[in-house]
């Protein structure tokens, strides 16, 4: 196990946890007592545990791991998600693209796509998808403005509206930390969550991109009810039961 998987896994434990000793560590992960007080004192230094005697417990933050941690989750199912979403989007398309893992892979995606080769259009509100794309010459790229959140590289506030507010896209793809037949789409954070909610009333198609883990859950601030969701592209995961729950709401569903 790589050292950023063993910060993934002890922020994971952490979270579920709110606190966590070196030796839970240790016996969970099946490393060394030393290798475990390493990785606390290191994670301690970023910010994202307080340590504790013989332990540490949960920063606030936790609930929301930076993206950098989140590279590794569910790591195929999100690139096969991406591969089915980019398949959706037409030559010469005006697509929006909020932040995430998930997004990320799609932007990628979308880049290397034969059939797009004669261009399109990202709007954006994610500083890495926008670097990303940049160097790309048949993409254009529109970043909105905004105050940028390191947990996730969105940019958020005020700023940002006033960009998306002059904007009409063709296909929004939305990235959630939470997707629910009753509560709809879901973002650990309210300033994700509104201005993720602005990009998509802008779209003419709104599809959620998400692996099947985030389906069925709720998060802290709604981004939209189900109603506003065109299609959802998950992975083959996602349970039959779940799938027909959402088909019946009006929502297409890929399992890809």
């Amino acid at each position: 196990m790589s050292r950023y998987d063993r910060w993934n896994a002890i922020l994971e434990l952490l979270a579920q946890e709110g606190r966590l000793s070196v030796e839970e560590a240790a016996q969970a992960l099946d490393v060394s007592t030393a290798t475990i007080r390493r990785d606390f004192d290191q994670l301690a230094q970023q910010q994202m545990l307080m340590r504790t005697r013989g332990g540490a417990v949960a920063q606030s933050v936790s609930y929301d791991l930076p993206l950098r941690y989140k590279t590794a989750r569910h790591a195929d199912e999100k690139q096969r998600i991406a591969a089915a979403a980019a398949e959706l989007v037409p030559a010469g398309a005006v697509v929006g693209l909020n932040g995430g893992t998930t997004t990320s892979e799609l932007a990628r995606a979308l880049a290397t796509l034969a059939t797009l080769e004669s261009g399109f259009t990202v709007v954006t509100n994610a500083l890495n998808i926008a670097s990303e794309l940049t160097v790309r010459r048949h993409v254009k790229i529109v970043v909105t403005g905004g105050v940028a959140r390191q947990q996730s590289y969105e940019l958020i506030g005020p700023l940002a509206s006033g960009v998306l507010e002059q904007v009409t896209l063709d296909i929004a793809f939305l990235g959630v930390d939470a997707l629910d037949v009753e509560l709809g789409a879901s973002a650990h954070h309210e300033g994700e969550a509104s201005v993720n909610h602005l990009m998509i009333s802008r779209a003419q198609r709104v599809v959620v991109v998400a692996d099947s883990s985030k389906v069925g859950k709720r998060a802290f601030a709604r981004i939209c009810p189900l109603s506003e969701i065109d299609t959802l592209v998950t992975d083959a995961r996602l349970s039959d039961a779940l799938a027909h729950r959402l088909t019946d709401a009006g929502v297409r569903v890929i399992r890809a």
